[in-house]
């Protein structure tokens, strides 16, 4: 029979619940990101789990939910843009992240976009910066798909604020240095 220990930090030795993952991980700040799909499947999602991996070559990675549309608009196409997000995308961010909005081209109408040089995936206009990458390999993990991707473009915005989700809410303010 075994039993939860506390440890002299207050930490308990027990199975980790997802809602107590999620307590946690809600108190690491994270940029926030709108990755883009073009094509047949074109869709657009807000996403805060993207990091790069390494500078040569240029590699990113993001994960995608299995349940979402995003993730078989990526799985498909292969190719993806990245648009990181600046304190004035408070509204686009959320748009992105509402389930609500329309699907499929219908849902770049709301927004001002341009295509990437490389893949022509739509990118928003505003951002702080913008990736193009494509899919280098597919890891499953849990309810999660891992892409790790080679960037294929990249290009930055104007220097300004940047949006940030922490503890379930975006903040602004959080300043780019040259």
């Amino acid at each position: 029979m075994s039993s939860s220990r506390r440890s002299p930090s207050g930490l308990v030795d027990a199975p980790v619940q997802p809602a107590g993952l999620r307590e946690v991980m809600s108190q690491f700040a994270t940029g926030v990101i709108v990755l883009t799909v073009g094509g047949e499947r074109i869709h657009g999602m807000t996403a805060n789990a993207f990091t790069s991996v390494s500078l040569d070559p240029p590699t990113v990675l993001c994960c995608v939910s299995h349940g979402a549309v995003m993730h078989g608009a990526i799985t498909a196409a292969g190719r993806f843009g990245v648009s990181v997000m600046g304190a004035g995308q408070e509204e686009q961010a959320r748009y992105f992240a509402d389930k609500n909005r329309p699907l499929g081209p219908q849902q770049f109408e709301e927004v001002d976009t341009f295509p990437g040089p490389s893949t022509g995936v739509p990118l928003l206009s505003g951002a702080l910066g913008w990736l193009e990458c494509e899919i280098a390999e597919a890891y499953e993990s849990g309810d999660h798909s891992i892409f790790l991707s080679n960037v294929l473009s990249s290009s930055r915005g104007s220097v300004q604020d940047g949006l940030v989700f922490f503890s379930g809410r975006y903040f602004q303010g959080v300043r780019q240095t040259a």
